[in-house]
């Protein structure tokens, strides 16, 4: 049996043709089912769905053979023991910087001031700023993050941008780039080895699957 750990929503929705072009189809559709494992039209592949910071942790610790993460997610809860061997390009956004318009973004991190930020990024907010010398207080944050500059709980935030419609709607405006972002196929280095004969063949189609809706 080989089982694949995916997340509902925009990554979901991005590998569901990705699957069908690999030749797997769900049973049932994640979004609509309450069910946790989701069998396949292939007897030997099952769906874990699972929040989309979990899924490598399941991958990991050989709960699932292989499953597909946000890059965002890999670096924040790490990725250490997972071989990652195709960059699917779904999901792509851009982790950023955004603030109020009325804050000098630009002229406090070049007169090297301590800034507050407001993100539930905190590994990869304080690699950003130490990288340019910039002194940070980080303060942890589940959600609603474009609130906090509002009312003046940071004077920026770290959040993944795709649209900026969120942040126009809220009065912030990006001022600074952190790193482009999207999905990988992540694969229990256990399993590669054991159940080689079964995996190589998905993770081709994977990467070719990857291309063709490139």
């Amino acid at each position: 049996m080989i089982t694949i750990a995916l997340s509902k929503g925009r990554i979901w929705e991005e590998t569901a043709p990705l699957l069908q072009l690999a030749g797997i189809e769900a049973a049932e559709n994640p979004e609509k089912s309450r069910r946790l494992i989701i069998g396949t039209n292939r007897p030997d592949v099952r769906l874990l769905i699972l929040r989309a910071t979990d899924v490598p942790t399941y991958v990991q610790h050989g709960a699932a053979d292989m499953g597909i993460a946000g890059r965002d997610v890999l670096i924040e809860h790490g990725s250490e023991n997972l071989y990652q061997p195709v960059d699917l390009q779904i999901a792509r956004c851009r982790m950023m910087v955004a603030a109020h318009p009325a804050f000098d973004y630009q002229n406090a991190v070049r007169q090297g001031a301590r800034i507050r930020v407001a993100t539930k990024y905190l590994r990869i907010a304080r690699d950003f700023f130490t990288e340019r010398g910039v002194h940070v207080d980080l303060i942890k944050l589940y959600g609603s993050m474009e609130l906090a500059p509002l009312v003046k709980l940071a004077d920026v935030i770290v959040d993944l941008v795709s649209s900026g419609n969120t942040l126009k709607a809220n009065g912030l405006v990006a001022v600074d780039d952190v790193m482009e972002i999207s999905s990988l196929l992540i694969v229990n280095q256990a399993s590669l080895k054991l159940k080689r004969e079964k995996i190589q063949p998905m993770l081709d189609s994977f990467a070719q699957a990857a291309v063709a809706t490139a």
